[in-house]
């Protein structure tokens, strides 16, 4: 009989999540890998930069309102205000670098972009229909690099075809198998277990559910971006004449198996961390490591949207991964041994590379991440996109959510900043 529920369960499990999760998921999305590819094949043709220009804001607009209809005049209106506020920079260089909230305005300030590009390349670059519904950032001149039109190759169609796979399977287990086969084999919903006396550990099990469900979903997004940036020809490097499609939006390994937080937040969507490092990061660095780390916390958080949960999960990141970064630094000294955050060199004059015990201090780091991204985790789950005009509601769940946990995570970052201070 329970050979009989089992196989009952996967065939109702495959015709009622998995084959619709997967069809859904196509007729989404279909249109707009159509439009990426007319785009990459219209480049090929030599027709004049300004008419590139115009076919991608067409197709940006097509797209636009494909995905948000009479909704995208406000990315409409967001791009002119952009615009005026390059064509000012011109005139005044010296504005604060806050100010200069995206990327072409920065490299317009350093000199890596020499001139304020024209309205209609401007909007052409924040229309690229590869980019402008699921990311990823790219910078003004790798959308130069594209309107070039390079050769249709087999590489490139082997990377645009593994990424759709990918953000398929990402998108079948952040719907299907975290939400139903998780409790399925550990069944955290029973009532034996309920009325136990593990309910603590039930509530991280629930976490954990929560989180590997957001995780897949952010990767989903991920391994999207790539597939359509890439279709429509960007996300390539260039050595000499050998071009590669390697573009790597995000890497579920370093996430799921980390060797620490900062690892994981330089995963999870790489050109941002990239934009957030290049443009944010290195400016504020001036005030300190400390002050800059916050500092491009809080402006993930605002291009995020400053929700409560994401800010809350944003800052709490931020002091997370500073004080891992500055104990691990210092025990890598005196303990002379690689257990940097990041994995050392070959070539890194520790004495101590492979010794047992610093295996097990980065195993225990590695674990210590995991904890974290549970405990970070459990505030992203389906009931919260119902609160996204209710702030108190959303705040009241986060605190919520983590009083549950016992405020472990914060406990823990506490605890090793105290080690960090004691440490000579």
């Amino acid at each position: 009989m329970g050979a009989f529920s089992r196989q009952k369960f996967f065939q109702e499990l495959a015709h009622g999540c998995l084959l619709p999760t997967a069809q859904q998921g196509l007729e989404q999305v279909w249109q707009l890998l159509l439009i990426c590819l007319l785009c990459r094949l219209l480049w090929m043709l030599g027709l004049p930069s300004f008419v590139k220009h115009l076919c991608t804001v067409a197709g940006g607009f097509y797209t636009l309102y494909l995905f948000f209809e009479l909704h995208m005049i406000w990315v409409v209106l967001l791009s002119l205000l952009c615009y005026l506020f390059l064509f000012l920079c011109r005139r005044a260089r010296e504005m604060v670098v806050a100010m200069k909230a995206i990327s072409l305005a920065f490299d317009l300030d350093r000199g890596v972009v020499t001139s304020v590009p024209s309205p209609i390349e401007f909007m052409g670059y924040i229309y690229f229909m590869g980019t402008v519904i699921f990311g990823p950032w790219i910078s003004f001149n790798a959308y130069r690099e594209a309107l070039e039109g390079r050769k249709l190759s087999f590489s490139w169609l082997l990377k645009v075809s593994v990424s759709w796979v990918k953000s398929q399977v990402c998108l079948v287990i952040s719907n299907c198998v975290a939400p139903y086969l998780f409790p399925y084999f550990i069944p955290i919903y029973g009532d034996k277990l309920l009325r136990s006396k593990k309910r603590r550990k039930i509530r991280w099990l629930l976490a954990y559910e929560n989180t590997m469900s957001f995780h897949f979903s952010n990767y989903f997004v991920g391994y999207l971006s790539e597939t359509t940036v890439t279709l429509a020809g960007a996300g390539f490097t260039e050595e000499k004449e050998n071009l590669k499609w390697d573009l790597a939006v995000t890497k579920p390994m370093n996430i799921e198996f980390p060797r620490s937080m900062a690892e994981v937040v330089t995963s999870w969507n790489r050109p941002m961390s990239s934009f957030l490092h290049t443009y944010v990061f290195k400016s504020a660095l001036r005030f300190g490591t400390f002050s800059a780390v916050m500092v491009t916390y809080t402006a993930c958080a605002l291009l995020h949207g400053l929700s409560f949960h994401l800010g809350a999960v944003l800052i709490s990141l931020g002091f997370i991964t500073y004080i891992e970064h500055v104990l691990r630094k210092r025990l890598a000294v005196v303990l002379d041994a690689c257990v940097l955050s990041k994995k050392c060199h070959a070539t890194c004059s520790h004495r101590n590379k492979k010794a047992l015990w610093v295996y097990m201090i980065n195993l225990a780091f590695s674990a210590m991440a995991i904890l974290h991204l549970t405990y970070l985790g459990s505030v992203f789950n389906s009931s919260v996109d119902y609160m996204e005009e209710e702030e108190d509601d959303i705040t009241h769940h986060t605190i919520q959510k983590w009083s549950e946990l016992s405020w472990t995570s914060h406990w823990v970052t506490f605890g090793c900043w105290i080690l960090y201070r004691l440490i000579l």
